[in-house]
């Protein structure tokens, strides 16, 4: 595709193979890009699994707040994962001949390369169209929901990133949230040149109240899951002196929930752990505005939008050392960071933030404001409108 005029509205592609009604940074990345991109003027389409398994065919949709046309693609459950959702791989490229032919895009904007995004790919480069690729996936972030004996899964990664690379090699452009993750995607493909590109996120859409908290609420957004570590959480929780009253809300649902309400129970937490389950986006907001610190414990993190909701809205954040959290949480300004999986460092850590006096917690909350700026919504846009019209990106 040849440079367009910086003010010519495109026609742009998504290929998502998870979206809206779906929890889960990806999708929520997907969506906001789509809504931002709309509201500035673009003829915007997404290609994304059907909540049914036949081919629902475009509709519009209304998405953060936006109409827009979606595409929904027939798709099964994936019964080891408790909610996520594919297009049959061999029916792929069929499906992306069909919706090519109907909105012969300007661009495609993949956002992986496991199916729908694979054959948008491989059908798009066939016909001489622009691919931006954006990496959210690390194959290890897969293996809990394989069903591969341990044995099998080093074999699996290995094939992950080779296939990972395959399908990339397509895009004329391929960026990552972080520049830690780009880093991790070239050392494992062949792939160079991996522009790290915040998912962004408008912070005034969250409200911070700047100023000490007369209870301790820990708060921890996001999917239930293995690689988030939730339980390290919970067992500092269990170490921390009982007279802080310090309580832990988690928000969002998954596969691990029971296993964690059983933890509870062992660690005898019940009634200081709270189980929100899936909320609304205003419930979602709520329960960061009224916390004292945001913990998180995952070591799978390619950037992280709920640390970055949690800056936004002013907490200290209690961080692992892990993936790209470091570049979220400076140690020492905004929060701290922990060894990944060590609950005494944690609760440590957790410590430091709840006993800080009025004026250290302030500048801690005044530093998540302060770093979150950076990851601010028009950048984003403005950053994948020029790789979209083949022209350079800051």
């Amino acid at each position: 595709m040849t440079q367009q005029p910086d003010n010519a509205p495109i026609r742009i592609l998504l290929g998502c193979d998870t979206f809206a009604p779906d929890v889960n940074g990806a999708a929520r990345f997907a969506e906001r890009l789509a809504a931002g991109l709309v509201r500035r003027g673009h003829d915007v389409h997404v290609a994304a699994p059907s909540k049914k398994h036949r081919l629902m065919g475009a509709s519009i949709e209304t998405i953060e707040g936006e109409r827009m046309v979606v595409h929904r693609l027939a798709s099964w459950r994936w019964y080891p994962h408790d909610w996520l959702r594919f297009v049959l791989p061999w029916r792929a490229r069929h499906y992306a001949r069909q919706i090519l032919d109907q909105v012969k895009p300007d661009v495609i904007h993949i956002q992986s390369h496991l199916v729908i995004g694979r054959g948008l790919a491989r059908e798009g480069a066939k016909r001489g169209i622009r691919i931006v690729a954006t990496n959210h996936i690390m194959p290890e972030n897969v293996l809990d929901f394989t069903l591969l004996p341990e044995r099998a899964k080093r074999l699996f990664v290995r094939w992950g990133w080779r296939d990972a690379d395959r399908v990339l090699r397509n895009a004329a452009a391929i960026t990552t949230p972080t520049r830690r993750a780009a880093d991790f995607l070239e050392r494992n493909t062949y792939r160079r040149g991996v522009q790290p590109v915040s998912c962004g996120l408008r912070a005034s859409d969250y409200t911070a109240v700047v100023g000490p908290r007369e209870q301790n609420k820990l708060v921890f957004v996001g999917r239930v899951t293995l690689e988030k570590e939730i339980d390290v959480i919970i067992r500092a929780l269990a170490r921390l002196d009982p007279e802080l009253q310090a309580t832990f809300t988690i928000v969002g649902d998954g596969d691990q929930r029971k296993n964690l309400e059983k933890l509870v129970a062992e660690l005898g937490l019940t009634g200081r752990v709270h189980f929100t389950g899936r909320v609304s986006d205003d419930e979602l907001r709520r329960h960061l505005t009224e916390a004292t610190v945001f913990a998180i414990a995952s070591i799978a993190e390619l950037q992280s939008i709920a640390t970055m909701e949690a800056m936004a809205s002013g907490l200290p954040i209690v961080a692992a050392d892990a993936m790209a959290l470091p570049h979220l949480v400076h140690h020492g300004e905004n929060g701290y960071l922990f060894q990944a999986g060590n609950d005494r460092e944690l609760s440590e850590a957790l410590k430091k933030v709840l006993t800080a006096d009025p004026a250290e917690y302030e500048r801690m909350q005044q530093a998540s404001l302060a770093a979150v700026q950076s990851h601010d919504i028009d950048t984003t846009l403005d950053t994948f409108e020029a790789l979209y019209r083949g022209a350079p990106a800051a």
